[in-house]
């Protein structure tokens, strides 16, 4: 009986008191859970969970509904593991990762468990740094918490030209100029992502600019999609970045396959994001370039880096009863060089989602249209229709 009584008692709490997460800062705010603090206020730490189960359909085509791929599956199990030692200006947070698509299994062969393993030291409340291994300062969507998204997954723009998680030494600035938030990040890190043996000498270098003109979202809303706070006044965010990878071996940069020889890759991000009364709208366009994407082995056979360009609109509603609307379009386009190996694709995407307790626990049902070359015909060929629907519980 104790035992139970402890466990709805924590279940409860975290529902209620749980900090809005920001991936970019360890969270030790205000946060009232599973946690311990030593009788000298010297060490802290706190614990959270969360769980995304999902089930998932294809169509054979666009006009042949006929299933043709399932997905059904836990998407993500992860711990997360925040707090300080000796002071709360020298802090921790640690994400470990539990399920073979949250791994990069088939990409790397071995299981990466390690998703954030990294230290903060607060200089002054606006001004820290970070050293280890977690998101880089890139775009919006990718940076925004699997745990706080308004779809089951982020879009296909972000999949193809995201810079995801790296090792290496970040930077972070926020002040004020009269009633405008900035932010400026930065990082230098290896370029070579995830839980890697060795390194070699060519480095990423990653910069990102954020301008809020009517001030800062409530909650951190600028990272959180949806408007779950029903931001009373208008609230706006906007933001560039640009990050170059010198010597990848991925496709993808920080992600991806080996490569058959490394590449210089380059990636623009810009993105905006405004709020206000339960709408919410974001935009995001991302542009990759390579000098010479395509790489061979001995025996002729090719991998190749994306380069192109996409851009992902968001558009969503939540009522009162906290059940929201949203809209998506994504549009991704290959590079000329790209052009016999990859299709343009556009997807357009209906979701609903049900908010219980705002994105800790959540059920989410989508419908999307995928659309290739730009022929929205349901006769042509690689077109589909997809179902997917995922149940999120998270503290």
């Amino acid at each position: 009986m104790r035992i139970f009584f402890f466990i709805w008692f924590t279940l409860f709490s975290l529902s209620v008191f749980g900090q809005d997460e920001r991936d970019e800062k360890a969270m030790i705010a205000d946060f009232t859970g599973v946690h311990f603090r030593s009788p000298d206020t010297s060490f802290y730490i706190n614990f959270r969970f969360r769980m995304q189960n999902r089930l998932g359909v294809n169509t054979k085509s666009g006009n042949d509904l006929s299933f043709n791929e399932y997905d059904a599956r836990v998407r993500r199990l992860r711990m997360r593991v925040d707090g300080f030692i000796m002071n709360p200006k020298l802090t921790y947070s640690i994400q470990l990762a539990f399920t073979r698509g949250d791994q990069d299994v088939d990409n790397t062969g071995i299981a990466n468990v390690v998703r954030d393993a990294v230290i903060f030291y607060h200089f002054t409340p606006k001004f820290y740094i970070g050293f280890g291994q977690n998101k880089l300062p890139g775009n919006r969507q990718r940076v925004n918490s699997s745990g706080q998204l308004q779809f089951a997954d982020r879009s296909i723009v972000n999949g193809a030209m995201t810079i995801d998680r790296d090792f290496g030494l970040k930077a972070y600035y926020h002040n004020k100029i009269g009633e405008m938030d900035y932010y400026l990040k930065g990082a230098v890190s290896t370029g070579e992502g995830r839980s890697v043996n060795s390194t070699d000498d060519g480095l990423a270098y990653t910069g990102r600019v954020e301008l809020l003109p009517l001030g800062e979202f409530t909650g951190g809303g600028d990272y959180s999609e949806g408007d779950l706070e029903r931001e009373p006044k208008p609230k706006i965010s906007i933001a560039a970045g640009y990050s170059m990878n010198k010597k990848t071996n991925r496709t993808g940069g920080q992600l991806g396959k080996e490569l058959y020889r490394p590449v210089d890759m380059g990636t623009w991000m810009l993105d905006a994001i405004g709020k206000y009364k339960g709408w919410a709208y974001s935009v995001e366009y991302l542009k990759r370039h390579v000098d010479n994407p395509l790489t061979y082995n001995d025996l002729g056979v090719l991998v190749y880096a994306f380069t192109g360009d996409g851009i992902n609109h968001q558009f969503s509603y939540v009522f009162p009863s906290n059940l929201e609307l949203a809209m998506r379009y994504s549009r991704l386009s290959p590079s000329v060089k790209l052009a016999a190996y990859e299709s343009q694709k556009n997807i357009f995407e209906l979701g609903t989602t049900k908010y219980f307790s705002k994105h800790r626990v959540k059920m989410q049902l989508n419908v999307n249209y995928m659309a290739v070359d730009g022929n929205y015909t349901f006769a042509h060929k690689g077109n589909r229709w997809g179902l997917l629907t995922q149940f999120e519980l998270g503290i």
